[in-house]
């Protein structure tokens, strides 16, 4: 099946074009072209003068619309990733918790059910946010399923899951660069995360195969006082060395819109990926309580101001942002060009998973695009070139 796309502002990195064509076939960017150039009587789809963007990359959420990937069933993938792709997210990457293996395991089998099913989005590996987290930085991760990095015990781990992409570790723990190398050897992506770690510690993480940062400044050393010394920490590792790319929750809650700018400014598009780091409650009203971690675990808290804080308000519990919100925060609030915005949500979070067919406008690449207005509201989802309608169902969370 042959789809043209028209009249629209075609976004692509560094630039937005018009008076183009994009022509799909069977799924696949086939050609960009000059509108003027497509011969007459030519069947197009007409997007009305709005943007059109490649599909959104979300490699780090932990649910939404009430789902949790934690659940581990194949309807809370399902659902999950159904809400996320009507807000945008055509490309998925599923992020566990720290938990009992028996939880993991069946994430992944859950996972492979679904993939194997098809689905309109594109399921690219699972995120593993755990268990090699520093205690004092763990955030909502829960405490009790924490621990060392351990080679041996990752490969069993491993054993169990091929789709595993990304792990997500402190890298000052003892054993974690043994096991970045391991990683690295194998393919997938080591990340630093939940860290209390130097900037020296970081750099020897970035030596031995790490080549990400988690959710940057979230649960993250930055500079402190050895005696009457600062040294650097983990923050500016990421600003300082080049061989590292970040990863933020642009929501406009868990970093204000000046420190959003300068990780753009400092960094650049291309090594900067957005990410909305989900909870289930993403897209549930305000007032919706709920844990912030896995069903019993984890702290209660409440949507409070568009982000998950504990029920005293004291801090933040998790974000429900979708990828849409994080764009309209980076372009409209963080004023960053549109096209970087963009590029954020879906070519750099492609790259760094290594994800070469999603993430941009581009012959030979997937036809997964998103058309929307200048405010990022999402007027039309296509994934391999086919309309989504299929839409979502928002499940309540049960009474905690």
């Amino acid at each position: 099946m042959t789809r043209i796309f028209v009249n629209g502002k075609v976004i692509f990195p560094g630039e937005i074009r018009e008076g183009l064509a994009v022509v799909c076939q069977n799924g696949i960017i086939t050609d960009i072209l000059p509108a003027s150039q497509l011969g007459e009587n030519v069947e197009t789809i007409d997007v009305g003068g709005l943007y059109l963007s490649p599909g959104f990359v979300d490699i780090h959420v932990h649910g939404g619309g009430g789902y949790g990937f934690m659940d581990g069933t194949p309807e809370a993938i399902e659902g999950a990733a159904r809400f996320h792709l009507a807000h945008g997210t055509t490309s998925i990457v599923p992020t566990t918790l720290t938990s009992p293996d028996e939880d993991l395991y069946g994430v992944f089998d859950s996972f492979k059910q679904v993939k194997a099913s098809k689905p309109a989005f594109s399921l690219l590996g699972l995120h593993l946010e755990g268990p090699f987290l520093n205690p004092v930085k763990c955030g909502g991760q829960d405490p009790k399923y924490l621990s060392l990095p351990n080679v041996k015990r990752a490969e069993e781990i491993l054993s169990h899951s091929d789709d595993v992409i990304r792990w997500s570790i402190a890298p000052e723990l003892e054993g974690a660069l043994e096991l970045g190398k391991m990683l690295s050897h194998r393919g997938i992506v080591s990340s630093v995360a939940h860290t209390a770690a130097s900037f020296d510690q970081v750099e020897a993480a970035m030596f031995a195969g790490y080549s990400m940062m988690t959710h940057f400044y979230s649960a993250m050393s930055s500079c402190y006082k050895v005696g009457c010394y600062r040294v650097p920490g983990a923050v500016e590792a990421g600003y300082l060395l080049d061989g590292l790319s970040i990863e933020m929750i642009a929501d406009g809650k868990h970093l204000p819109k000046e420190i959003l700018r300068m990780v753009w400014k400092f960094k650049g598009a291309d090594r900067v990926a957005l990410c909305t780091d989900a909870l289930a409650p993403a897209g549930l009203p305000e007032g919706t309580v709920f844990y912030n971690g896995t069903p019993p675990h984890g702290a209660k808290s409440v949507i409070h101001d568009g982000v998950g804080k504990l029920l005293d308000h004291s801090a933040l519990a998790g974000s429900i942002a979708t990828s849409a919100r994080l764009v309209n925060v980076m372009y409209k609030k963080a004023l960053v060009p549109l096209p970087d915005a963009v590029e954020m949500m879906s070519l750099s979070p492609a790259k760094m998973v290594r994800a070469h067919r999603k993430g941009s406008i581009r012959i030979g690449k997937d036809a997964d695009f998103v058309i929307f207005d200048d405010d990022i509201n999402i007027k039309a989802v296509y994934t391999a070139g086919e309309r989504y309608d299929g839409g979502f169902t928002l499940k309540p969370i049960e009474e905690v």
